[in-house]
């Protein structure tokens, strides 16, 4: 009868963490990101009374519980944060901590420093790969993410320019000449702007066309020759005169006012082998232009786009891959150890982990402008709440009611 105090104390204690774990969960109702703990009880050894042979088994309570992770998928809520991220799926973030040591979460509120690194909102440093050209090698190891702060983005000279455009096959050959013109804005090495303009005149009604591509006299210190030549469509219209083979129209640009480096710009003709010029019976008209060079730019945003990449958005509207976030998968994350700030780390039971790209080698992606939800169940932690205080107060009325018996049994000797 008397073990009955220690069976029943240990049922207090064991309800109490149980207790303990169901407010940690309340706790962080709303940390993005939490996965919610649950408990498992399980019994001690039993007694066996009279003869040993398990007749009768009288057991001597229940053990300290063991308090178990759920990594199950939270709710996906959409954010205004651009460097947000959400985890769908396996996985986790492989973070850097102030000690140097390896950590890893699912808490997606990134954040940049002052030093460009990208953090969570807890410090820890993403890890991943980076890359200022906007060619990330994820082959080579991982290492902090850095965003280039507050960096011009250099300016690229225009090497190749396009024009996607109809001539019309109705014009005449004159006299006048039927003409048509087109413009089109380059970048030298200084980001200095100039106009191409393409001239175009029919010179026989077969199909033949002449054209002159130039730049203005005012750009350079002594005028530049035009890139002329002949242009021809067979019958249905098709470009044949260049071929795909090429050669294709250059124009030479040297000794530019603005001090920059000369240049040498050439006219694309096909996109694949697809020509970008037809003449059909239809008005003369371009229908789009395209050219490679850029502006010097300055960063003016970054975000996270989607697979975890991040992007930085410059003052010219051009967008680059900076960096990429690596993804850890464990094989058992039940195993791995709260460290406190929505971070976790391995144990001794812990698989090693996986690093690599999201989406790959069965772990998850990665949204941008999204946060992970907790995985508190708000309805299962009161019903839970309930149970256990039932509980406590069931084993606290069991050592309310030894007590009584033992003063019963102490009474007999009276």
């Amino acid at each position: 009868m008397f073990t009955s105090f220690s069976t029943a104390l240990s049922a207090l204690g064991a309800h109490s963490t149980a207790i303990d774990v169901v407010g940690n969960n309340l706790a962080n109702l709303n940390t993005p990101g939490f996965k919610a703990s649950v408990v498992s009880f399980y019994d001690l050894v039993t007694q066996s009374l009279g003869a040993g042979l398990g007749e009768t088994q009288v057991g001597f309570g229940v053990a300290r519980p063991l308090t178990l992770r759920q990594f199950s998928q939270g709710a996906i809520q959409t954010s205004n944060g651009p460097l947000d991220a959400a985890i769908q799926g396996d996985g986790f973030l492989v973070l850097r901590n102030a000690n140097g040591g390896t950590v890893y979460g699912r808490g997606g509120n990134l954040q940049v420093n002052k030093n460009g690194a990208l953090l969570t909102a807890t410090g820890e440093r993403v890890q991943g790969w980076v890359s200022a050209t906007g060619n990330v090698n994820t082959n080579g190891p991982i290492g902090d993410i850095t965003i280039p702060v507050g960096t011009l983005r250099p300016a690229a000279p225009t090497r190749t320019i396009s024009f996607d455009m109809n001539l019309n096959a109705a014009a005449t050959t004159g006299p006048p000449a039927a003409t048509f013109a087109g413009s089109i804005e380059v970048y030298d090495s200084l980001g200095v702007s100039h106009i191409i303009t393409a001239n175009f005149t029919k010179t026989a009604p077969s199909g033949e066309w002449a054209y002159s591509i130039s730049v203005p006299n005012g750009d350079v210190a002594a005028p530049v020759t035009p890139a002329t030549g002949l242009i021809n469509f067979d019958s249905s219209g098709r470009l044949v005169t260049p071929a795909v083979t090429g050669p294709f129209p250059a124009l030479a640009i040297a000794g530019l006012n603005s001090g920059a480096a000369n240049m040498t710009v050439t006219w694309s003709l096909y996109n694949g082998a697809n020509p970008r010029l037809t003449q059909f019976a239809q008005t003369s008209a371009i229908s789009a232009i395209g050219q490679d060079g850029n502006a010097a730019a300055q960063l003016i945003r970054v975000g996270l786009g989607e697979a975890g990449s991040v992007l930085a958005q410059y003052s010219n509207g051009e967008q680059v891959i900076v960096g990429q976030l690596a993804m850890a998968s464990v094989r058992n994350p039940e195993s791995l150890l709260s460290v406190g700030n929505n971070s976790y780390q391995l144990s001794a039971r812990s698989a090693l982990p996986a690093v690599g790209l999201p989406g790959t080698g069965g772990r998850g992606t990665i949204l941008g402008g999204a946060i992970e939800s907790s995985t508190v169940d708000i309805a299962r932690e009161f019903t839970n709440l309930i149970i256990l205080q039932r509980g406590y107060q069931a084993n606290s009325k069991v050592i309310t009611t030894v007590d009584e018996i033992s003063q019963e049994t102490i009474n007999l000797k009276r």
